[in-house]
């Protein structure tokens, strides 16, 4: 999420988008073939929680909005999970802000590197992805085919993207744009997750960082989940 600074977008609704698990979205190219899905985390389940902060500094302010995060919902399956974010200190907004997002697991069978969508180009995927250290062994092979060759089955980061879908308890009017999207990674050693934030819109590389704080003890996980 990031500030909204075009009046013109606020009131806007954000589409929900449906998921059925019977219907899994593939990514185009050659089959990879019967791959394992990406092996659960105990730090990456339903009901897991994390808490850091968002920077969203640009050439007006610079200010870290403290942010909490709990996935609700994880289908390694079919390189989907969905959860909450939660910003605390939001300037504009009375009470903390809340929303939904989505996410999708970059698992070489479900989805790559290459997100295709939201506004991003190939170019801006290889921007964001490169800031991360533990992608620096994989971008060679991404760079060819996108990474759809790679087995990340044993790697020790996942890579997801997360979109938010909607504000869960306040209206669209609250100062906030969730237009854009986290590139995210995740550190299956100690469940350490940072990100960062793109949308054309906003300032760029608005970084994400957040730590586990309990170990999951509520939430769901499921083979099919659709939301509506």
């Amino acid at each position: 999420r990031s500030d909204d600074d075009d009046d013109d977008d606020r009131g806007k609704k954000m589409p929900v988008r449906v998921v059925e698990s019977n219907a899994a979205p593939q990514v185009s190219g050659n089959d990879p073939g019967n791959r394992s899905p990406l092996p659960p985390s105990s730090l990456l389940a339903a009901g897991q929680a994390f808490s850091g902060t968002q920077n969203v500094s640009n050439q007006q302010k610079e200010e870290a909005w403290r942010v909490n995060v709990q996935i609700q919902g994880v289908d390694l399956e079919h390189g989907y999970l969905c959860g909450t974010m939660e910003a605390l200190n939001v300037p504009m907004a009375d009470t903390p802000v809340i929303t939904f997002w989505e996410g999708e697991i970059v698992d070489g069978k479900n989805y790559t590197f290459y997100t295709g969508k939201w506004e991003a180009t190939r170019e801006d995927d290889m921007r964001h992805w490169s800031k991360f250290p533990s992608f620096a062994p994989l971008q060679g092979q991404v760079e060819s085919d996108g990474g759809r060759q790679l087995d990340l089955s044993n790697y020790p980061y996942i890579f997801m993207r997360w979109k938010e879908q909607y504000f869960v308890n306040v209206g669209t009017d609250c100062g906030l744009t969730i237009a854009g999207f986290y590139y995210v990674c995740f550190s299956c050693s100690d469940g350490s997750i940072s990100g960062f934030y793109y949308d054309p819109n906003s300032s760029p590389f608005q970084k994400l960082e957040l730590k586990t704080v309990n170990e999951g003890k509520s939430g769901f996980s499921f083979s099919s989940y659709e939301l509506q």
